[in-house]
């Protein structure tokens, strides 16, 4: 299949695994994050860091949207779901995430709440309309990948005069969130970013220019296949040789400067910018998430309905936030793989697609270590 078949050549991984291991400098270590989940389900579906010398290290990162949304954010919404008068839609990733006490939206629905499982914002709209008595709220989330879609939603429920349809807003930022990661106390442990592939289709390159300039952090944009990571890889280690710090992009198939006008131009007429967000891992983050702007109040359902506020119980011993800002492995974790499994979730970084515990569990968990630089265990890289 074009664009997907000829990014999982071995021969062309074992060339690419080959310069990098010629030109990563023994002497010295390279830590690299990739911020995006989908990264790291890559790196352990493919193999790739066991195609990679000891010293090339890559480092997980929030790039999970589900992993981060603090748990009173999905209190509130479990809350919203058990009304009477609610419908709640959300995507699939969400249904099972623990919230306090170990609740979660299954549970609820399962004790009777009407919570619906959706495929795009189209659907929760349909479910709207063919609901009049009812009030449908689409608990949103994600990074700047999802939000276009749901600002099409609510201009198109405003045009329509659909007034029974409401958003619960969590949409967050990925470039505020890599400068909480590089403006955290104590020292940064990271040498380069692979940016994200989906949210830089829409973002462009040019907002990760500001690393760059301020912190000195070399940026290359990475596709999702397993040689496009190398590639980029590759690209880091190049830069970090050099002294060099630029935003170089391997995803040049996807990804522009400016990225798609028509989307940012969506986004801007229906959000504007949260003054304070939580995030699960990184705390509190100024400027870091969206919000309905008041055109849209009407569909707000955070003005619409009374959202009690409650101090989050979260799972003792549970290392997600650890993990979700790069400090700790899922292996760290005493609950991993133990109590913790994807059928029986402590944390939201088991439960998600782009959870970096889901993808130790998938293709890591039971991975014994390369024996040498450069090679890898049988039957582990499947590129």
């Amino acid at each position: 299949m074009k664009y997907i078949d000829e990014f999982r050549c071995r021969d062309l991984a074992r060339k690419l695994a080959s310069a990098i291991a010629r030109e990563a400098d023994h002497a010295r270590q390279y830590r690299l994050m990739e911020f995006c989940g989908g990264h790291t389900h890559a790196i352990f579906r493919y193999g790739v860091q066991d195609l990679l010398p000891e010293n090339v290290r890559f480092i997980h990162g929030p790039g999970c949207p589900v992993c981060v949304l603090p748990t009173q954010r999905l209190d509130q919404a479990i809350d919203l779901a058990e009304r009477q008068e609610v419908i709640l839609c959300t995507y699939a990733d969400m249904l099972r995430v623990p919230a306090s006490g170990r609740r979660s939206l299954l549970k609820a629905k399962a004790s009777g709440a009407d919570v619906r499982m959706i495929y795009s914002t189209r659907d929760a709209l349909k479910i709207a309309r063919d609901n009049p008595r009812r009030e449908v709220v689409f608990f949103a989330i994600g990074f700047e990948t999802t939000t276009p879609p749901t600002a099409v939603a609510l201009l198109q429920a405003k045009r329509e005069g659909l007034l029974n349809f409401s958003v619960f807003c969590n949409h967050v930022l990925t470039p505020v969130a890599m400068r909480a990661i590089l403006e955290s106390p104590g020292p940064v442990m990271i040498d380069g970013f692979l940016g994200p592939s989906h949210v830089s289709t829409v973002i462009g390159s040019r907002p990760y220019e500001q690393f760059v300039e301020q912190y000195r952090m070399p940026v290359v944009i990475a596709g999702f296949e397993p040689l496009d990571v190398m590639q980029s890889a590759l690209m880091l280690i190049r830069q970090l040789n050099e002294n060099r710090q630029e935003v170089e992009n391997e995803y040049t198939r996807a990804v522009t400067r400016e990225g798609n006008c028509k989307a940012q131009a969506l986004v801007a007429e229906v959000f504007e910018v949260r003054s304070m967000f939580i995030w699960r891992g990184l705390g509190e983050v100024a400027d870091s998430a969206l919000q309905i702007s008041s055109e849209f109040a009407d569909f707000d359902a955070e003005r619409r309905f009374s959202l009690p506020h409650r101090e989050p119980v979260d799972v003792r011993g549970c290392e997600c936030p650890a993990v979700l800002r790069g400090a700790k492995q899922p292996p760290d974790c005493k609950l991993f793989g133990t109590v913790c499994t994807p059928e029986n979730p402590m944390g939201s970084c088991m439960v998600s697609s782009e959870g970096a515990c889901a993808a130790y569990w998938s293709y890591g968990r039971l991975r014994q270590p390369a024996s040498g630089p450069g090679q890898q265990q049988a039957g582990a890289v499947r590129v």
